[in-house]
């Protein structure tokens, strides 16, 4: 027995499931052996406010204040990093209002000397922070124990069903009941809703996939680049860099593999906007980014269903929004409404509501 159940280990669970053990007795579950096996344990975000769905602005802008003053931590969660978009051929970017400004080909080298003649312009921002993933979701995880929380990994859930005034979850080999399910199951979540017998809200999973190869010399410091159709990216990752063809492939939930063709038509784009030559790479993986219809974020109460409540499609956000979804989330579940700060930075409920699609 427990108040609150949630439902995925990935950064979206953890932060909801430590906001919620504050106040409350909350069990995490987690289909997998370790947390954020999936897309969580795949990324390398940065903390980029103008991202994204226009919806998610506010949860980015109020997430700030957890990364630049964390605790449960041991180091600093951001390094500076900044977003290069090029201009290849005929594109043209546009300038982002704030700190961002236009660069021509020699102001480019300078910042990034590897580009080839196919490169004549670009827009330089230098506020976009590298976010320390792995760092972020054990802090959440560490907020969790210190309150109280319980994990129980492989602990897929096979069943779930409302039964008087609790539901009641099976799991693994046993089962919890409680009067709230907090569905945070990312790729999974329409499958959870199904086993509920909520109707699914048309989530789309969609595979990335990237690579490492050995970096160049001096290149620490560059910053993530892309082109203005964002047909390619690579940005500096320790000894390495890291390089993705940015693809956006429907898939179904699934432990997402790397595709040979995407890899090589990555190294084919970078190759032509660069001096790297790759012949070869480190590593490579791929991940699942899962999207609500609209692009915008699913969070809040079923309105079908007492006690089930979504936070879902966070699409290429989640990192960056996570601290404020997870105590928006929180407090809705509590009867608290949206968070002040929230509010003051224009956050609109209505907009991730699941029955917008209905």
């Amino acid at each position: 027995m427990a108040d609150v159940v949630v439902i995925g280990g990935g950064i979206a669970g953890v932060s909801a499931a430590a906001y919620l053990a504050q106040s409350m007795d909350v069990i995490l579950l987690e289909a997998e052996p370790v947390l954020a096996y999936h897309t969580t344990g795949r990324s390398a975000a940065l903390y980029y406010p103008g991202y994204g769905h226009s919806s998610v602005g506010p949860l980015s802008e109020v997430s700030g204040d957890f990364f630049r003053n964390p605790e449960f931590t041991d180091h600093a969660l951001l390094s500076p990093r900044g977003v290069l978009t090029v201009e290849v051929g005929e594109q043209r970017a546009n300038v982002p209002v704030g700190t961002a400004r236009r660069l021509n080909r020699s102001e480019l080298r300078q910042l990034l000397p590897a580009f080839g003649e196919s490169v004549h312009g670009g827009v330089w921002e230098p506020d976009p922070m590298d976010v320390d993933v792995a760092a972020t979701h054990q802090a959440f995880v560490r907020m969790f124990w210190a309150a109280g929380g319980v994990i129980h990994r492989l602990s897929r859930v096979r069943a779930l069903r409302r039964d008087g005034e609790l539901w009641r979850v099976d799991h693994g080999d046993t089962y919890t009941e409680a009067p709230v399910v907090v569905n945070a199951a990312g790729a999974w979540a329409d499958q959870i809703a199904g086993l509920a017998g909520i109707a699914p809200v048309g989530l789309i999973p969609k595979r990335r996939t990237a690579f490492m190869i050995v970096a160049p010399p001096q290149s620490q410091e560059w910053p993530l680049t892309h082109d203005v159709d964002s047909s390619f990216y690579f940005k500096p990752d320790g000894e390495q860099l890291m390089c993705s063809l940015a693809d956006e492939t429907p898939s179904d939930p699934c432990d997402a593999q790397p595709r040979e063709l995407d890899v090589s038509l990555a190294i084919e784009r970078i190759n032509l906007v660069t001096t790297f030559g790759i012949r070869s790479v480190q590593s490579q993986w791929a991940g699942l980014r899962t999207f609500a219809p609209d692009g915008g974020m699913v969070i809040g109460a079923a309105p079908e269903a007492d006690g089930f409540y979504w936070l879902a499609g966070q699409g290429g956000t989640g990192i960056q929004t996570a601290p404020a979804a997870g105590q928006l989330t929180a407090s809705l579940v509590k009867g608290e409404g949206v968070p002040d700060d929230l509010v003051k930075a224009g956050f609109d409920l209505s907009q991730m509501s699941s029955d917008r699609f209905t």
